[in-house]
């Protein structure tokens, strides 16, 4: 098992393009970053944090997202995000997370996820193809 501690910091950045909006993605109709690229740029940054800490047959997988999106961001700014873990317990790490752009706090969240082994979730993820034949 890995030997991961506390106060691990991670970092990445988005550039707002029209691609990732709430009226592209679907959660809305406005041309501003979407909650979902939020949501997603968080979990990437999150298990990137990490990723070089794992044995090579382990990854991790989300499994919760608290999420506040507090302010909209336009096309062709960047926001970043930076994230710390604030807790290991056994395979279950815990992030909290903030994300910005050049002129306000966007968004903050709690976000959780699990050690696995690559090998043996895919195969159960897979099992699920044939189960009901």
């Amino acid at each position: 098992m890995s030997m991961l501690t506390p106060g691990i910091h991670g970092h990445a950045a988005l550039r707002v393009t029209t691609e990732n909006t709430a009226n592209a993605l679907g959660s809305g109709e406005l041309p501003v970053l979407a909650t979902p690229a939020v949501a997603a740029l968080i979990e990437k940054t999150c298990w990137q944090s990490i990723a070089a800490e794992l044995e090579l047959d382990q990854s991790t997988v989300g499994t919760a997202l608290t999420l506040a999106h507090t302010a909209p961001t336009p096309v062709g700014m960047v926001v970043q995000c930076d994230c710390t873990l604030t807790a290991v317990e056994d395979r279950r790490l815990r992030f909290t997370a903030r994300v910005y752009d050049d002129v306000t706090e966007v968004a903050s969240a709690t976000h959780e996820r699990y050690i696995v082994d690559k090998e043996r979730f895919t195969s159960k993820a897979n099992s699920k193809l044939t189960a009901g034949e």
